[in-house]
């Protein structure tokens, strides 16, 4: 993501408070523009759609757009990740004329996997209505296929066509839903959030057609990188898995809904916890506009003066100024997030009274915003791993949240409601100190790892 934050950062660094404004604006929309896309779509939908359908009829839509959010992006994991280096390498050689092939390459690999996992599950398992399961698949496949275009999102300076495509199908998504949903019920509000989902794909994938406007070759070359960066595709399922076990094993506490067919969902939970992901948004942009690109200009310093044969003492210099970058990194990160998370803590039974929620679900909502605050710092940590290419320990960071969100989760859910939502605040504590301590290790032997342990000549 350091390529379009640097053009985020520059807008900015502007002498006025609206370029302020909009660097960080268009940062949040292209580091999160999916989930956030999801979370704010469907809450304008849930409040508008209780005086348009009837409830049965807005739990329907409420499943299948949770449903296909979830297991699109844990199915389409590994293959948004390796394309992703993939791509990051083409551009890294200045050989991007491959990026049209590969686009249509992953978006019909990407509805390949929606046929192959939805298609199945939606025919013989979801119960649902004729209307609804055709729907409910259609919109499965443009989730999987916005998640493959985010692959190209990074490498667009254009910031304002992403911005845009995802604003304005949020707008048609929130509109036609309620639209189509008051004369077709919930038939109606797939179809028509379906519609949001389908004008932010094609929009996106006619402004990556423009930014590389080459012929179509090679569709198929990147997936050699599955054999040679098959870790790096277990990272990008374990990962996606790890983000939501508690979820699933909450989907079958006693207080859970049986939708329809094998359609089961907690919506006190899972609207707690969405929202709880919210708080996050702040450090992500922050992340994005400043604190990676401060860092990317140290990292790149570092190894191109390796590269230029430079002496021990400027390679040590180098090592100290990245050390210096991360600390100082860190400290605004726990700062801001740390700021975020204690107002709206504090603030949670009137957050929680605002968005319609239950009271009840004031408690699994502090929680969330204390396993997000961890999570955020997690993530970053686990981008600093992949700076350095450290793919095993990443994927080792990964599998340790994923066996303690699921297992934390399914040990305190058994002991009762008033302990829902503490082990996903445990696990992502713990999975953050692991990766810290990963990261503070790889850190402090950079020069090793970067003359030994990831030197291809020495392995």
């Amino acid at each position: 993501m350091a390529g379009i934050g640097f053009a985020l950062r520059k807008l900015a660094r502007r002498d006025d408070l609206l370029g302020v404004l909009q660097g960080y604006a268009h940062s949040a929309f292209i580091t999160s523009g999916p989930w956030m896309f999801t979370i704010l779509a469907l809450a304008g939908i849930n409040l508008l759609g209780r005086d348009l359908v009837a409830a049965e009829e807005l739990a329907l839509f409420r499943v299948v757009v949770i449903y296909n959010f979830c297991f699109s992006v844990v199915f389409t994991g590994p293959l948004v990740l390796v394309a992703t280096r993939y791509l990051a390498d083409a551009i890294y050689s200045k050989e991007v004329d491959a990026a049209p092939g590969m686009l249509l390459a992953t978006l019909g690999l990407g509805y390949a996997i929606a046929a192959l996992t939805a298609g199945p599950f939606y025919i013989w398992f979801s119960g649902l209505p004729t209307a609804v399961m055709v729907g409910g698949l259609v919109n499965f496949f443009l989730v999987c296929g916005i998640w493959v275009v985010s692959i190209f999102l990074s490498a667009l300076k254009d910031y304002l066509s992403v911005t845009v495509a995802f604003g304005v199908g949020m707008v048609i998504g929130v509109v036609t839903t309620a639209l189509l949903g008051a004369f077709f019920g919930g038939a109606g509000m797939v179809w028509g959030f379906s519609l949001g989902l389908a004008s932010i794909q094609f929009g996106l994938i006619a402004r990556v057609f423009a930014e590389y406007p080459y012929k179509v070759a090679r569709l198929f070359a990147f997936l050699a990188y599955f054999r040679r960066y098959w870790d790096l595709a277990l990272i990008g399922l374990v990962a996606n898995l790890a983000v939501w076990s508690d979820k699933w094993v909450m989907w079958f506490v006693p207080e859970r809904e049986i939708v329809s067919g094998a359609m089961v969902i907690y919506t006190d939970y899972d609207s707690a916890m969405f929202v709880a992901y919210l708080t996050i948004l702040p450090a992500l942009t922050l992340f994005t506009v400043n604190i990676e690109t401060r860092f990317f200009e140290h990292y790149q310093g570092f190894y191109r003066d390796i590269q230029q044969h430079a002496t021990y003492d400027q390679i040590a210099r180098n090592h100290r100024s990245i050390i210096g970058a991360l600390l100082d990194s860190c400290r605004n990160l726990v700062i801001l997030q740390g700021a975020m998370c204690a107002v709206t803590i504090f603030s949670a039974p009137a957050i929680v009274g605002a968005l319609g929620l239950h009271y009840q679900q004031i408690g699994m909502f502090r929680f969330g915003v204390l396993g997000a605050f961890f999570q955020a710092m997690f993530l970053f940590c686990t981008v600093i791993l992949a700076y350095f290419d450290l793919r095993r320990r990443n994927l080792a960071v990964q599998t340790l949240y994923l066996l303690g969100n699921g297992g934390f989760t399914l040990l305190f859910s058994d002991m009762g409601f008033a302990w829902y939502g503490y082990g996903y605040f445990l696990s992502s504590l713990v999975a953050f100190v692991v990766a810290y301590l990963m990261v503070a290790d790889a850190v402090r032997r950079l020069p090793y790892f970067a003359f030994v342990a990831n030197n291809p000549s020495v392995r």
